[in-house]
């Protein structure tokens, strides 16, 4: 423990689904990912926050993340309910000898058109 790396700190579109990828170095026993954010969309020029802004968010290690891409049902590390805003905090599996690949994914599963505005910041603390 100790080392602090941002590893999301932007505003983004999502239509679909948006995927972020981000590594833990080896020998990191105690990784915790910790982040928030806020998902939105323009109504008549202004930015709103309600149902119609709501996102899906999920983590996923690379298995997980195969199987999520490939249509086969996967369990993820965490996931949270379609919100226009949320928070994460949780802990990662030791990597041990190798580094480890995990990927934050943002889905925009509501059936009307068009794309929200996601505003992130996420760190791992290792």
């Amino acid at each position: 423990m100790g080392t602090s790396e941002a590893i999301l700190h932007s505003t983004f579109s999502v239509k679909n689904a948006v995927d972020l990828p981000f590594e833990i170095p080896a020998h990191a026993a105690n990784a915790q990912l910790r982040g928030t954010y806020r998902s939105f969309v323009q109504k008549n020029g202004a930015p709103s926050s309600d149902s119609t802004a709501e996102v899906e968010f999920l983590l996923f290690n690379e298995q997980q993340y195969a199987d999520f891409l490939n249509g086969r049902p996967s369990d993820a590390l965490f996931s949270a309910d379609s919100a226009h805003e949320g928070e994460a905090n949780c802990s990662l599996p030791p990597t041990l000898s190798h580094a480890a690949k995990y990927y934050l994914v943002f889905r925009n599963s509501s059936r009307t058109e068009g794309k929200k505005i996601v505003q992130a910041d996420f760190r791992v603390d290792f």
